[in-house]
């Protein structure tokens, strides 16, 4: 296995007094995919909130590359390297498409990077040609598929180390839902990104991911490769069963 990226031990996360995570522990290595899968208030958004920095852990650790990131911002963990790309796109509705493209990049080009912020940005009207057809419309004018591609496209700006997806096929058509899963299927060929996926969809989880978790009431259940658990059949008979060929 390539060296460790991200691990976390012993996470414990609490809304109010409901505790959402108990004691959850993960590792992702550089270049691997790993999935993240459970049903419904299992934890799985909680887990990238929480890596993230938009929740504050009760306690437990989380180190990427060795340094802990408990106590630092969103803004922080950004300039990490690390990028979110949210339940639900959270694309920014009134500004346009290239806008929100820039808005990824925003610490590169504070760093002096704008031709390579250019670069990339051509790179990605190449991977998603409707987004270049769309460049200045406003975001929230998108379809669903469009503005997943498009929050997508946005954290790949940032040039992420480690890449936080949570939720992609969430609300999209099938064919959509292949076309997210197939850029997926893509970035991880390369290796050079390094994706933490939570996926309502089990199956197609599992058949992109390296290494898998399943969680249950906010703590692992079961772990794995992403092939193990496609034949385990306490994971077919709990999130496979309505897979549809």
């Amino acid at each position: 296995m390539n060296a460790e990226l991200l691990k976390v031990e012993g996470l414990v996360v609490d809304y109010g007094k409901i505790r959402a995570l108990k004691g959850l522990s993960l590792r992702v290595a550089k270049g691997e995919l790993v999935a993240v899968i459970g049903s419904n208030g299992a934890g799985k958004t909680t887990t990238l909130r929480t890596l993230s920095g938009l929740l504050r852990p009760t306690s437990g650790s989380i180190s990427f590359e060795g340094a802990s990131l408990v106590a630092l911002s969103p803004h922080q963990i950004v300039a990490r390297s690390i990028a979110h790309v949210p339940e639900g796109r959270r694309v920014f509705a009134s500004q346009s498409v290239r806008d929100n493209l820039l808005l990824g990049a925003f610490l590169r080009l504070r760093r002096g990077e704008k031709q390579a912020v250019e670069e990339d940005l051509e790179k990605m009207y190449l991977t998603f040609p409707r987004l270049k057809e769309r460049e200045k419309q406003q975001a929230g004018t998108l379809s669903g598929g469009e503005q997943q591609m498009l929050a997508i496209a946005r954290a790949l700006l940032s040039r992420p180390r480690l890449l936080l997806l949570d939720e992609p096929s969430m609300g999209l058509a099938p064919v959509i839902i292949d076309e997210v899963f197939r850029l997926i299927e893509q970035l991880k060929a390369t290796r050079e990104t390094t994706m933490l996926l939570v996926e309502q969809l089990a199956y197609r989880a599992l058949e992109v991911a390296d290494r898998a978790y399943v969680l249950e009431q906010g703590a692992v259940r079961l772990e794995g490769t992403g092939r193990e658990l496609m034949g385990n059949e306490e994971v077919r008979r709990a999130y496979l069963g309505a897979r549809k060929n």
